[in-house]
């Protein structure tokens, strides 16, 4: 790819960011680089579209999991805000909630207490943190030989079908589909047309969109809750978001700590992405990348929010403005802390009814799962090799059969024992080929 020429810049101003240009435009063939900005009153508007982007996914997790959605998004805001002072506003990048804590989170909160679930989520923060720093002094080539393609898009297809369960019934809680699947099928038609009805930016709204002509047809005939339309009249406008502490458990964080895994992979590929577009080598920062999304993570725990991971959604907006600005960014994270302190916006969320989360989730879920396989086919895995197919043939009836493994108090689930799988059957199998065939490639 042809790096995008250097744009016009002047210096107005002791901020962070240089003026792009007349700071009103973007010329043709130009980008806005990280340590740019366009006026201020343009970049807001762009991060309101990063609020805006990040929205539908972010705020989907905690009304599976159970976790407060306010605190959810608080947090996500104050961890993007964490990851860009981590990372020298070099870069730019929405932290928002991940999918791949929902099962295990699931798991680990069966009991209904989430201080367990919120006690893997820091372990596995506190994991993802470390890495950054081994990253930063060490280098990125130990986490390709690791986790090559083969693997990655093995782990990332497994937790989209292990989540299948989730989207029918809630995994035997009666949400879901199941539950109304009439106001279920309306959502997922909604989210289907708007994708290909709208271009643009709308079209990236699809979810969100989805998500809100699903409430209204459930408002329409009577399949709101009554109790979360009571609790949405008597909340505050304005207060401290809902937060909880964190227990730790073994068995908690033997259940969450393979996220760890998904998380390297997404942090990496938001970066290759974003270097990519900007024409910049930003491997220097992956390690920085690792880091602050890391702590993050361990923040959101410690007090009641869900794991956070960069999001390709708000890669999105970059792609469709050519803004890369943190400036922008920086709006984000501060629209998304001031959203999490109205109560009743959390109250107004908690409204969204089983079917309309069934049909959102029904997509969310898939996508996750078709990401893996866009992994292997943009990296090109050779699946003539028997290395490359028994790794993803075993690792991904593993999760979606959601395989477990209890061993005395200790309880391993197919996601667990998935990504084990994985690396285990892709190493070992690859190890013996080398033995018996040196040319055998790694």
């Amino acid at each position: 790819m042809t790096p995008p020429p250097p744009p016009t810049t002047t210096t107005t101003s002791r901020t962070p960011w240089r003026l792009h240009g007349d700071g009103r435009a973007v010329r043709p063939g130009d980008v806005v680089a990280p340590d740019e900005r366009l006026s201020w009153p343009r970049t807001i508007g762009v991060g309101v579209q990063h609020v805006v982007a990040m929205f539908g996914a972010t705020f989907t997790v905690p009304l599976i999991t159970g976790f407060p959605p306010a605190t959810t998004l608080f947090f996500s805001g104050l961890g993007t805000l964490l990851f860009l002072v981590v990372t020298g506003n070099r870069l730019p990048s929405y932290l928002g909630s991940s999918f791949a804590f929902i099962a295990p989170v699931m798991a680990a909160k069966a009991g209904g207490d989430i201080g367990p679930a919120l006690g893997g989520i820091v372990v596995a923060g506190a994991a993802l943190a470390l890495v950054g720093l081994v990253v930063q002094v060490a280098g990125t080539r130990w986490i390709d030989a690791l986790m090559p393609p083969a693997v990655t898009g093995a782990i990332v297809a497994l937790i989209g079908l292990n989540l299948a369960p989730v989207a029918w019934d809630g995994n035997g809680s009666g949400t879901g589909v199941k539950a109304q699947p009439l106001v279920a099928a309306v959502t997922l038609a909604a989210i289907l047309l708007t994708t290909v009805a709208f271009r643009g930016f709308t079209g990236r709204l699809s979810i969100l969109l989805g998500v809100v002509v699903g409430w209204l047809f459930a408002a329409a005939t009577n399949g709101l809750d009554l109790a979360t339309l009571t609790r949405l009249r008597e909340a505050a406008w304005v207060g401290l978001p809902e937060f909880h502490a964190p227990s730790f458990s073994v068995q908690a964080a033997v259940l969450v700590i393979p996220v760890v895994l998904v998380l390297i992979a997404e942090n990496a590929g938001h970066v290759k992405a974003v270097a990519a577009m900007t024409g910049r080598n930003l491997d220097r920062d992956m390690g920085r990348a690792f880091l602050g999304d890391g702590i993050a993570t361990v923040l959101a725990g410690s007090a009641g929010g869900s794991g956070t991971t960069t999001y390709a959604e708000n890669i999105g907006v970059m792609a469709a403005t050519r803004v890369y600005s943190t400036a922008a960014y920086w709006v984000a994270g501060a629209a998304a802390v001031l959203l999490g302190l109205s109560p009743k916006f959390g109250a107004l969320i908690l409204t969204v009814p089983a079917g309309v989360l069934g049909g959102a989730t029904t997509v969310l879920y898939g996508l996750i799962a078709v990401l893996g396989a866009r992994i292997w086919i943009e990296n090109r895995v050779d699946f003539h090799d028997p290395v490359n197919l028994f790794t993803a043939a075993v690792a991904l009836i593993i999760g979606a059969a959601d395989y477990t493994l209890t061993v005395g108090d200790l309880s391993f689930n197919g996601i667990a024992l998935g990504t084990a799988a994985a690396l285990v059957t892709y190493h070992a199998m690859r190890a013996v080929a080398r033995l018996r065939s040196p040319r055998v490639p790694t």
